[in-house]
C-alpha cells in the first residue's frame, strides 16, 4: 500500500471535500466511486482536472476524495480546491501557478442567512402605513 502524501480540506459553497493524494497513474476516486461517472457533466471534469493540467502533473497522482454536502458544482469546485491545496503543501513552488490560475482562493459564495424579523434573507414582510 502506498504512503499517502497529503489530505486537504476544499470547500465551495456548501460542499465540503477530504482529499488525498499520493503517487500513481493518474486514478480520482470520489466517494470510492471513478469521478468520470461521479461527475457527469464535461465541466465537473475539467474542473477536477484543473489543477494538475495547471502545474503539468496530470497522471503523475492518484487522488482519493470524500465529498459531502451542496450540489455536484460545488463538490466540483470543493474537489478542485482540495486538489489545488494537497499539491502546495506538497510543493510550495507550485503556489504561483496555482494562484495564476485562481485555484489557491476558496470561492466564498454560500446562502445567506435568514435574518430575524423578516420573511428570509433579503425578503421583508409588506410594509403599511395603517
Amino acid at each position: 500500500m502506498a504512503t499517502i502524501l497529503n489530505i486537504s480540506t476544499g470547500k465551495r459553497k456548501e460542499a465540503v471535500a477530504r482529499v488525498s493524494i499520493e503517487p500513481g497513474e493518474g486514478k480520482i476516486l470520489i466517494n470510492k466511486t471513478p469521478f468520470e461517472s461521479y461527475f457527469p457533466r464535461e465541466a465537473w471534469k475539467m474542473m477536477v482536472k484543473q489543477p494538475f493540467e495547471a502545474v503539468g502533473l496530470a497522471g503523475k497522482y492518484n487522488v482519493t476524495a470524500n465529498v459531502f454536502g451542496g450540489g455536484l458544482t460545488g463538490q466540483a469546485g470543493a474537489v478542485r480546491h482540495g486538489i489545488s491545496k494537497a499539491l502546495l503543501a506538497l510543493n510550495p513552488g507550485l503556489r504561483e501557478r496555482l494562484k495564476k490560475e485562481g485555484l489557491i482562493t476558496r470561492d466564498p459564495r454560500t446562502k445567506e442567512r435568514k435574518k430575524y424579523g423578516q420573511k428570509g434573507a433579503r425578503k421583508k414582510f409588506q410594509f403599511s402605513k395603517r
